[in-house]
């Protein structure tokens, strides 16, 4: 979604649209991380206006995702919805001056007379994702024996005897 600086006022417009999730999936489908799969588009309800020379935006998104889970592997769907805000500022460099302030360090900025809203949504979106993808809570994930699913089926390993640096106080007779 892209929007003009110049039609972005004091007083707020609100819009609706489908952002699409191509790049967050090439993101994932690339990466050392496959722990996601977005669906074609994802909904995003915005609200923007101007105040002074910062733009304001916010929002909210929702979509159901696909994950892979971490523990058992297995794929799952769920849903994914967040409100987010942004705010972005006209550039602050002068054009003798190339560095940022510490204060400026945590704003967004814009240059062009257009602004492309697609990487700040995907930005937001990334940061909503959960950082260790479960299926469910209680997920007892794979044997590291025999490398069953405990969730389906019961472990495939021998029993074991404990821990064999004990073996010799096994065989050791306490009287009583």
């Amino acid at each position: 979604m892209k929007l003009l600086a110049e039609e972005i006022t004091e007083a707020p417009k609100s819009v609706s649209f489908a952002e699409s999730t191509e790049e967050l999936n090439l993101i994932y489908k690339e990466g050392e991380s496959r722990d996601f799969c977005f669906p074609p588009h994802l909904d995003i309800d915005l609200i923007y206006y101007r105040s002074g020379r910062e733009m304001i935006f916010s929002g909210r998104f929702e979509g159901t995702l696909e994950g892979y889970c971490s523990r058992c592997l297995k794929t799952y769907s769920f849903p994914l919805e967040k409100d987010f805000d942004f705010v972005l500022t006209a550039e602050p460099f002068s054009s003798k001056s190339k560095v940022l302030s510490w204060e400026d360090m945590g704003l967004s900025y814009h240059a062009a007379e257009e602004i492309n809203l697609s990487p700040l949504i995907r930005e937001q979106v990334l940061l909503a994702l959960p950082m260790r993808p479960l299926c469910n809570d209680n997920c007892r994930g794979l044997c590291p024996g025999c490398g069953a699913n405990l969730n389906d089926e019961d472990c495939r390993c021998p029993s074991s005897s404990g821990d064999p640096r004990m073996a010799l106080f096994r065989t050791l007779k306490i009287d009583r």
